[in-house]
């Protein structure tokens, strides 16, 4: 590799060409390669060797570079790397220039590129409407960079005893956007959302405060009444509620059915309305098919909303409920349909799970259970169907499995 023995002189740098590296004294070099000049500073920091760029040829002459290998040097002289020091200083100016991005932006662009991955639309609505809520009010309008735990808490602290739930999913949310905003380099620092660690020495942790809040439930019991009652109704929500306790699924499963998805008297739920993102068949009893007859053939959707095209809003079952003097949620008719086969009937409980889309046993349980139960299932929904059907249950033998066992309560 060739090499200068003495300083550099302006016209030994213009003639420097072959391929090597020359030295101009105090570390300097001048760097030739196929592609370009460039200076180059060397220097050993904590018995390291270090080489630190300082640019082209075509943009620093000689004296330029000297100053600029200057500058390195009395960083050095201080202990300091004059490498690091560089990438903080451009760091800064960097996070400078981004402190125009606020929470907001950061936030809705996360939602737009991670939505795609999301199980449904609702779960990106959930997002935007729990930050619009509680975090833009605080922090929406503020730059990403300048948000700290102060001001986090600020957010959270008010609804973390009050709803609990609500208050760790914001929380996780922020967590999750300022992550995303350091990636990609609008924030720096440690995420002052983080719970473990962090924001648990602040605040009581979410068990301590949460109470056994679980959906409002109808007693079974009273089911049969509540159905003579529903059946008077009239309107499209009165059959999409009475068919959600027909076959005791979710309410977004209900609203959003199509009549492409039944096929005689199985209604399979595609992937992507089920919480655990996989297709779920649905055995349909015969009041089941009853309502179906019923129902208007105007499109594929079962249960359309007021708008053409538009599937029925998952809220309207509930609307209905509260207007009929009933202030419980459509959610907790899953939990009457349990309590039912637990205390009515003999039906094996992992039945009555699989009836309600519920994961059953163990990992390895269920990687060698390949069946779903379904003929056991379809004697389960016959079976509730016929106790919903009677205004005042009668008292016998409990409900079974057996194919031929008699289908009265207990």
């Amino acid at each position: 590799m060739a090499r200068t023995t003495g300083p550099l002189t302006a016209l030994k740098v213009s003639r420097a060409r072959r391929p090597g590296m020359y030295a101009d004294g105090g570390g300097l070099y001048l760097q030739v390669t196929e592609g370009g000049r460039s200076w180059i500073y060397r220097y050993m920091l904590n018995k390291r060797a270090r080489e630190m760029g300082l640019g082209p040829l075509a943009l620093y002459g000689l004296s330029e570079a000297r100053a600029l290998a200057q500058d390195a040097r009395r960083l050095r002289h201080q202990g300091i790397d004059p490498i690091e020091a560089r990438r903080a200083a451009r760091e800064e100016t960097r996070l400078d220039a981004a402190k125009a991005m606020t929470f907001q932006e950061c936030a809705e662009r996360y939602i737009a590129s991670h939505c795609a991955g999301w199980r449904n639309a609702k779960h990106a609505e959930q997002w935007e409407s729990s930050l619009r809520r509680f975090a833009s009010p605080v922090i929406g309008a503020l730059p990403v960079q300048a948000i700290d735990t102060a001001l986090v808490m600020k957010v959270i602290e008010p609804i973390w005893e009050e709803k609990p739930e609500t208050a760790s999913r914001v929380r996780g949310r922020i967590e999750s956007i300022l992550d995303w905003a350091k990636v990609r380099g609008y924030r720096a620092g440690e995420n002052p959302a983080r719970w473990r660690g962090h924001l648990d020495h602040l605040l009581p942790a979410r068990s301590k405060v949460l109470k056994a809040n679980h959906y409002a439930a109808m007693p079974y019991k009273d089911l049969p009444g509540f159905l003579v009652e529903l059946r008077k109704k009239k309107g499209i929500d009165a059959r999409a509620l009475e068919f959600t306790i027909l076959t005791a699924a979710r309410v977004n499963e209900v609203a959003g059915a199509r009549w492409s998805e039944i096929s005689g008297d199985v209604w399979t739920v595609p992937a992507e309305r089920m919480k655990g993102d996989k297709p779920h068949r649905v055995p349909l009893s015969r009041r089941a098919m009853d309502l179906l007859e019923t129902l208007p053939r105007n499109g594929d959707l079962l249960f359309p909303g007021p708008k053409f095209g538009r599937a029925l809003n998952i809220n309207a079952p509930r609307k209905l409920l509260i207007g009929m003097g009933h202030p419980i949620t459509v959610h907790g008719f899953r939990s009457s349909f349990r309590d039912w086969a637990a205390e009515r009937t003999h039906f094996p409980s992992e039945v009555a799970e699989m009836a309600l889309a519920h994961v059953v046993g163990s990992k390895v349980e269920q990687a060698y259970r390949r069946g779903d139960m379904f003929e056991k299932r379809r004697r389960l929904m016959e079976a509730w169907a016929d106790f919903c059907a009677k205004p005042t249950p009668a008292v016998g033998v409990a409900v079974s499995d057996a194919p031929n066992a008699m289908n009265a309560e207990l």
